[in-house]
């Protein structure tokens, strides 16, 4: 003889309101990450004094790449990397980086293409660095950009962010 198993049905949208607490991790890589960034463009931008003096600011005239690729001269890729050191489209595409991935990673919005931009840029940087002084191959760098990558894949805009709005989910590259 069968048996019959009765299940509860769970309405759809009570389903996609309800978090796991691996949710709210996730939330809080998001947003941490995301003022990394956001912080790096608001410091390189006005000069507040934590690591870009004020006279060095973008605004008053600073170059926002040129310390740190100034820096990167006796470094493996060096030469390449120097060569890039203040040259104007280098600054604004660097600041548009930390602009975009910071402000999507923090409201939870194109979380996707921040990753994969953040991760590019992640990588660059560390390739700028080669070979590290602490660790053969390891370093910040590559940490953040294995957490991007899982930000991306767990959808984590959804928590604590604006990824469930309707226009978001009907958009897939908005996610």
């Amino acid at each position: 003889m069968a048996t019959t198993v009765s299940r509860p049905v769970m309405d759809a949208r009570v389903a996609k309101a309800a978090h796991a607490p691996v949710d709210y991790v996730w939330a809080a890589a998001r947003i941490s990450i995301g003022w990394v960034f956001l912080w790096a463009f608001l410091d390189k931008t006005f000069g507040w004094g934590l690591a870009t003096p004020a006279g060095r600011a973008w605004i008053e005239g600073g170059s926002p790449t040129t310390g740190f690729l100034k820096g990167t001269g006796e470094n493996a890729l060096g030469g390449f990397f120097l060569g890039l050191a203040g040259l104007a489209w280098v600054d604004w595409l660097f600041m548009a980086g930390l602009l975009g991935i910071g402000l999507a990673l923090v409201l939870g919005i194109g979380t996707r293409i921040a990753a994969v931009a953040g991760t590019l840029m992640l990588a660059l940087m560390w390739a700028a660095e080669l070979p590290l002084a602490n660790n053969p191959f390891m370093d910040e760098h590559i940490i953040y950009a294995i957490v991007l990558i899982g930000l991306a894949l767990t959808g984590a805009g959804g928590t604590l962010g604006l990824g469930n709005l309707p226009v978001v989910r009907r958009n897939n590259w908005l996610k």
